[in-house]
């Protein structure tokens, strides 16, 4: 336990337990619309935007927050011009935004140290102000995801009911996208842009395959999110890992071993079925 005896693990316990809070709770909702690598593009567009900020001398985090936000506002626009290929306009956006990364980054002289921070992660170096916004912008999302929580799984499950109800279906994407993009940005600083949709799609995988409610299903999801951030971070201190992948390396075990556990309880159940 030594480990938290130092302020930059404890900045980055702080910082990736709220990562791991936000990121099921919009993963269930984009698993369940099928748009699962949502996170990606708008990774990809994130990336663009900290070589982008990096050219023009901006702050990158909040660089990266405004052109993610922006291209998020783009994305739905494009998806209900083309409502039969929606993943046309993620592809788009998806592909500009890596082309824009690598233009940028070529301008911009962007080093290679922050270019690697960006892409998998840098965990360990959360400043306390860099926390604070961290924890703002986190209170804001699970606010307003409480807030729309009834519009936002109806919406998730069937966009024609949920139009027919009464729910302002357009305000809606449009939020919800944005606060998918808040999520990635947030999520960048600790696993990284490669890897953060990893974070919003894995653990919300493993808790499907419990089969329970959509309730049961995120607390599950979110459980299994923090103890992947949290054994992570122990992995990576005792054993020098970089604490990005590992964090996603321990969400995916947490998947195989519930996918194990899983099929022996049912196994069990089926021959505990076939002796009554």
């Amino acid at each position: 336990m030594e480990m938290w005896q130092y302020e930059f693990m404890r900045r980055a316990l702080a910082a990736g337990l709220m990562i791991a809070w936000l990121c099921p709770l919009v993963g269930m909702l984009v698993v369940v619309r099928r748009q699962a690598l949502l996170g990606d593009g708008l990774g990809h567009i994130a990336f663009a935007g900290v070589t982008a900020s990096s050219w023009w001398g901006i702050y990158p985090p909040l660089g990266a927050m405004l052109i993610t936000l922006l291209a998020a506002l783009g994305i739905e626009k494009v998806r209900r011009r083309h409502r039969h290929y929606s993943d046309m306009g993620l592809a788009l956006f998806f592909y500009a935004g890596l082309a824009a990364a690598i233009v940028f980054a070529s301008l911009g002289n962007v080093s290679n140290v922050g270019i690697m921070g960006f892409l998998f992660g840098s965990i360990l170096t959360v400043t306390e102000t860099e926390l604070v916004g961290m924890g703002a912008v986190s209170a804001l999302v699970t606010v307003l995801l409480w807030y729309w929580r009834r519009d936002l799984v109806a919406l998730a499950f069937d966009e024609a009911i949920a139009r027919v109800n009464g729910v302002r279906v357009d305000v809606l994407q449009t939020i919800f996208a944005l606060l998918v993009a808040g999520v990635v940005v947030l999520g960048m600083t600790v696993v990284g842009i490669l890897l953060v949709s990893a974070l919003m799609i894995v653990p919300v995988a493993a808790a499907h395959l419990w089969q329970q409610s959509f309730v049961r299903t995120t607390g599950v999801a979110v459980g299994y999110s923090l103890l992947s951030v949290y054994s992570g971070l122990v992995l990576s201190y005792q054993y020098d890992l970089a604490p990005g992948g590992t964090i996603v390396l321990a969400g995916l075990a947490a998947y195989v071993l519930t996918w194990w556990a899983v099929t022996a309880i049912r196994r069990c159940a089926g021959r505990t079925d076939r002796r009554a």
